[in-house]
C-alpha cells in the first residue's frame, strides 16, 4: 500500500474541504442548500461505496471502519433533517440555538477527523513496522 499517495489523498480532501467552506460563506442560502445536496449525495455514494467493499472484505477492521461509515452516515442523514428543519422556522431565538447546536457538531466532526487521522498514522506506523518485522523473518529464514 502507498501511505505516503492516502496521505496525500487526504491533504487534499481537507484543502478541498476549507474551500469549499471558504466559497459557502459568500454564497446565497439557496447556493448553499445545491452546495450541501451535492456534498450529501457524494458522502452518500462514498457510503454505499465503503460499505459494499466492506460486505466483500471477510472481517476485521474493515467492518468496523464500515460500521462507522454507516454512522456518518445516519448523523449526516440527522444533519441534513436539521437543515430541512431549519428551512422551515421563523424564529430567530430558536434560529440562533440551531445555529449554535450546528457549530458543536461541526466541532465534534473535526475532533473526530483529528482522531481518525492520528488512527491513520499509528495504523502506517503500525504496518511499515509489521512489513519490516516480516521482511526481517524472510530473510532470516532464507540464511539459515
Amino acid at each position: 500500500m502507498d501511505f505516503y499517495a492516502r496521505l496525500d489523498e487526504l491533504k487534499q480532501r481537507v484543502a478541498a474541504a476549507k474551500s469549499a467552506a471558504e466559497a459557502a460563506a459568500a454564497e446565497s442560502r439557496e447556493q448553499l442548500r445545491q452546495r450541501i445536496d451535492q456534498t450529501q449525495a457524494d458522502l452518500d455514494q462514498a457510503a454505499k461505496d465503503a460499505q459494499q467493499r466492506a460486505d466483500q472484505a471477510a472481517a476485521g477492521a474493515r467492518s468496523q471502519w464500515a460500521q462507522i461509515k454507516a454512522d456518518a452516515a445516519a448523523k449526516r442523514d440527522d444533519i441534513k433533517a436539521k437543515i430541512d428543519k431549519r428551512s422551515r422556522q421563523l424564529d430567530a431565538d430558536v434560529a440562533a440555538e440551531d445555529a449554535d447546536w450546528a457549530e458543536m457538531a461541526a466541532a465534534d466532526a473535526f475532533d473526530l477527523a483529528e482522531w481518525a487521522i492520528d488512527n491513520a498514522g499509528l495504523a502506517v506506523l503500525d504496518a511499515i513496522d509489521a512489513r519490516a518485522f516480516a521482511d526481517e523473518c524472510a530473510k532470516a529464514a532464507g540464511s539459515s
